[in-house]
């Protein structure tokens, strides 16, 4: 089975994300949102989740899959381990963020 690799970009917008579920709606939900994402991060070696390729516009070789109102990107890495490269929320500026974030890391 793969190792998942949480990339320095997806790991800052995970701590962003907690934060601001804590902040919203509780620690117990910002806690089950978050397990949340590591379980459907554990299902993409398995595709247990449904990915996309990354569309051609955002020029990267990659792949995404929706977690209730975030986007999670990854690719795959040497050895066959599994990238997450970014968790962006449905109402950013996908292309920006995404690029930056996938620069990270490589």
């Amino acid at each position: 089975m793969p190792a998942i690799r949480i990339q320095e970009g997806a790991s800052l917008r995970i701590d962003d994300i907690y934060r601001y579920t804590r902040d919203r709606w509780g620690e117990d939900q910002a806690e089950k949102y978050i397990t949340g994402l590591f379980e459907a991060f554990d299902k993409i070696a398995t595709r247990g989740v449904a990915s996309k390729p990354v569309p051609a516009e955002f020029e990267v070789e990659g792949f995404f899959f929706r977690y209730k109102h975030h986007f999670v990107y990854w690719r795959h890495l040497s050895k066959g381990d599994i990238g997450i490269v970014t968790i962006l929320h449905e109402r950013m500026h996908q292309i920006d963020r995404f690029r930056d974030d996938f620069a990270i890391g490589e």
